[in-house]
């Protein structure tokens, strides 16, 4: 059966660029690898793929292929430079995303997505319950402007590195009791990169990546709590070639409140009264998040007693709910009181019918009895 071209096999031009042949490899690789495929013939495609890219991959290999066709390559289709099933080629990346990895797998990180970062920010309790906006300012790291995460000064001075033939790796083969073994480590030559460069970027000097501050205007939703957490996407470090940038994470602690408190979403006050307005009940204005509003207080109302302003708590930032505030009444004993103040408690008491037990002497009853 015929060979079929190479380029038809990874699905790209003759003047498709080195990233775009690396690309097409990883998303067949992938495709394709026995593993993880389900297809009937994918452990063939596999190896033509691994084939193709073998030959495409290696910039000498390629102009004679370019030139000769499948003559000009001179190579074991499912040996040689390739490796094979015994390392799986260049898919370490590809298959470290389904098992982990392993031990004689490159240990170079796999996803050019971003690093997310993460921070705490302590606001006050208002602009918790309230929702506000903050500028934030975060250090980043990126690719370099210069040389575009490449490292190099200029696109001339990278080039496909000669041991590994960009895979990044080797094979070795050991000699043991067993027989030949074959292992993979990481290439000396490009520290496992796939490519050397000639002349470093100025700018970063080689390392392909800048710190840079970057600032975002985080709108901080009403009901934002202790401990609870904020994403803001693509404000973490930036992707490398290109790829999306990492979230950035804001955990919040808030200040307490001189008088308001939280329970959820609800807010709780308490309110001192005297015994007159406790008696006789009473219109007061209730501070609430929100302004004063006005509460009645009911005629004989007990100290501790809870009475709710509905829809006067803060949302809750999950489900958008808004919770109530509890005013819970406390009457204060009055102190120090003057001549006067005293006469009238006395001609209060005087008043008490002697057969109407206090709430003292209900309680004293059941000791006595």
């Amino acid at each position: 059966m015929a060979k079929r071209d190479y380029y038809d096999v990874l699905g790209i031009s003759k003047s498709a660029s080195q990233d775009e042949i690396k690309k097409a490899y990883r998303s067949l690789a992938k495709k394709y690898h026995p593993d993880v495929s389900k297809e009937k013939d994918a452990e063939a495609k596999f190896k033509e793929v691994q084939e193709a890219y073998d030959v495409l991959n290696d910039s000498n290999k390629k102009a004679q292929y370019d030139r000769f066709g499948h003559a000009g390559t001179g190579q074991d289709p499912f040996g040689g430079a390739g490796g094979g099933f015994g390392g799986f080629g260049g898919f370490d990346d590809i298959i470290s995303q389904f098992f982990g990895g392993g031990q004689t797998r490159r240990t170079r990180q796999t996803s050019n997505v971003g690093e997310d970062l993460n921070m705490r920010m302590t606001i006050d309790f208002m602009e918790a319950v309230l929702g506000t906006t903050k500028n934030v300012s975060v250090d980043i790291t990126q690719d370099c402007g210069h040389c575009h995460g490449s490292g190099a000064e200029s696109s001339k001075d990278v080039h496909t590195c000669s041991k590994c033939h960009g895979q990044g790796f080797i094979n070795v083969d050991q000699r043991t009791m067993f027989g030949t073994m074959r292992s993979q480590q990481v290439c000396p030559q490009c520290q496992g990169e796939g490519q050397t460069i000639d002349n470093k970027c100025h700018v970063c000097s080689g390392a392909g990546r800048v710190k840079t501050k970057k600032t975002v205007d985080v709108k901080v939703p009403a009901g934002v709590d202790n401990e609870m957490t904020l994403r803001v996407p693509s404000y973490g470090n930036g992707g490398r070639k290109g790829a999306e940038s990492g979230d950035l994470y804001i955990t919040f602690r808030v200040k307490p409140h001189k008088v308001f408190k939280r329970r959820g979403s609800d807010i709780i006050l308490d309110v001192p009264i005297t015994f007159t307005q406790a008696a006789l009940g009473d219109k007061i204005d209730i501070p609430t998040i929100y302004g004063e509003v006005e509460l009645t207080i009911p005629a004989g109302i007990q100290s501790g007693t809870e009475l709710k302003l509905k829809n006067k708590g803060t949302k809750d930032p999950r489900t958008g709910k808004t919770g109530d505030q509890h005013v819970i009444v406390n009457i204060e004993t009055p102190k120090n009181l003057s001549s006067e103040e005293k006469k009238l408690f006395e001609q209060l008491s005087k008043l008490d019918s002697p057969r109407k037990k206090s709430g003292w002497d209900k309680f004293k009853s059941f000791f006595t009895n």
